[in-house]
């Protein structure tokens, strides 16, 4: 009888991204990567990229509707103009506690059926799936070398993306493509 198999060691790719452009770009070709049941849960400072990187998503899996933050609505459904997967954009930062809060949201039935984005998602939506993809961007702030007056060094641009993916699913995606 063989061993089982040690568990996957998650997939993770690290980036610099140096514009809000290059965020939509990078939104558009990991949609190349996305399918129905997938989960992607975004972190990050207010102004980090979420809401551009889930943007150039929903343009890459072409959805109907403007993908802005659906702050104050909490989720938004963007229907596919073609045969995809619709995208659910879900932004948890007002909500507390974990998935009993999220459950009026009904993303446990969406799921299968949808590539769902949640921004501020850390401790709400990992009980929905064990495959999921974490986003995590940080901001670069640039600070003089000596003294305690920050002056500006040109990266108020950029940004450093962390993709981790967990689970089976996300072992052979081929998140190291879009470093090329």
């Amino acid at each position: 009888m063989e061993a089982p198999a040690a568990p996957q060691d998650p997939a993770e790719t690290r980036l610099t991204i140096t514009s809000p452009e290059q965020m939509r770009e990078l939104g558009r070709t990991l949609a190349k990567l996305l399918r129905a049941g997938d989960l992607v849960m975004l972190s990050g400072e207010l102004g980090a990229g979420k809401t551009t990187l889930t943007r150039g998503l929903g343009e890459g899996l072409g959805v109907r509707g403007a993908v802005t933050s659906p702050t104050f609505v909490i989720a938004r459904v963007h229907p596919s103009l073609g045969d995809g997967p619709p995208l659910v954009h879900v932004d948890a930062y007002r909500l507390g506690g974990g998935l009993d809060e999220m459950e009026d949201l009904d993303l446990d039935v969406s799921l299968p059926d949808s590539v769902i984005v949640v921004e501020w998602g850390e401790g709400k939506v990992e009980e929905l799936t064990e495959d999921r993809l974490q986003v995590v961007i940080h901001r670069a702030v640039g600070t003089a070398a000596s003294g305690d007056t920050p002056e500006p060094t040109g990266t108020d641009e950029v940004r450093h993306v962390t993709l981790t993916g967990l689970g089976e699913r996300w072992a052979e995606a081929g998140l190291a493509s879009l470093t090329a």
